[in-house]
């Protein structure tokens, strides 16, 4: 074995350590990750209630998606959530970070403020958001509303509003983490191109729009494809601010992830469980390719 060593070149030796060190991650990332996903996929084609023998029943699971209105219904939530929280909180984020970058005085403090809400326990946040949209004389909101003279709004009660009332406190707090990652991107930009700019009598808006925007691709990327996972998958705020988390009222709010749930561990479901849980890996994976394509364009 020495001597077989010994003749390697110096390449071969570092490729070898190199997988030698690989080979824990890589035993990781298929014991932990890719082995529970074949195991899910293979669920997904079976009738399982966790009593009885997994009996095998090809694609009907996912046949029964196709007819599922509820399934049609929880997966528009979805991309509900996708399509409305990721934008807003990355602009939101975005006009907090560059703002917050031209203050010198006490931002390590504003910053700090900014990430703590990411650094709260969800279930927490969520109940406290929860308290916060009750009717008089309980809920802060109402309680300001009607102090302008506005009527109160049922908020969660409501199949039109409840979705909204959901989002607002999952935008708020991941927008601290989206605060911060911008900022690192904002303070990566060479001053060199703003002096540049400057002395050619270029404007803000005008820097903003050609230095700043362009060289924080890679940081917006980054954060939409973070925060459009994270919305793809948003469970614990709906089920702690829902009545029974059961993402009401008429499954108004009620996403995907928290459907796989109910099918999974209330109604002992397990095989149409997995089916919409390969659904929404196969979103995932799709969601992480185009951010994949979209780095290697850049």
């Amino acid at each position: 074995m020495r001597d077989w060593y010994g003749s390697r070149s110096v390449g071969q030796k570092q490729a070898l350590w190199a997988w030698i060190f690989l080979a824990l991650p890589l035993f990781f990332f298929i014991a932990i990750r890719l082995a529970p996903t074949g195991y899910t996929g293979y669920v997904s084609l079976t009738e399982w209630n966790l009593l009885r023998p997994k009996r095998f029943v090809g694609f009907d699971n996912y046949a029964r998606l196709w007819r599922d209105p509820v399934f049609w219904q929880v997966l528009g939530n979805t991309f509900k959530y996708l399509l409305i929280g990721t934008p807003i909180s990355l602009l939101l984020s975005f006009l907090v970070a560059y703002y917050l970058d031209q203050v010198r005085f006490l931002q390590g403090l504003i910053r700090a403020l900014y990430f703590i809400p990411f650094l709260t326990t969800a279930a927490a946040m969520a109940w406290v958001w929860r308290w916060f949209y009750q009717p008089v004389p309980i809920g802060i909101f109402n309680l300001i509303l009607v102090d302008l003279g506005f009527a109160q709004q049922p908020f969660l009660r409501s199949t039109s509003q409840a979705l909204g009332a959901v989002l607002a406190p999952a935008i708020w707090a991941g927008l601290g983490f989206q605060v911060v990652v911008f900022l690192a991107g904002l303070r990566a930009i060479p001053d060199t191109y703003y002096e540049a700019a400057r002395i050619d009598g270029v404007g803000r808006w005008t820097i903003l729009r050609e230095i700043t925007l362009p060289l924080l691709r890679p940081t917006i990327l980054f954060l939409v494809v973070v925060s459009s996972i994270g919305f793809l998958r948003i469970f614990d705020k709906v089920y702690n601010m829902t009545v029974d988390g059961k993402g009401g009222p008429l499954n108004s709010t009620r996403p995907l992830v928290l459907n796989i749930y109910e099918l999974a561990f209330v109604d002992y479901r397990m095989g149409y469980a997995a089916a919409q849980t390969m659904v929404l890996f196969a979103i995932l994976l799709f969601v992480t390719l185009i951010q994949l394509r979209a780095m290697r364009a850049r």
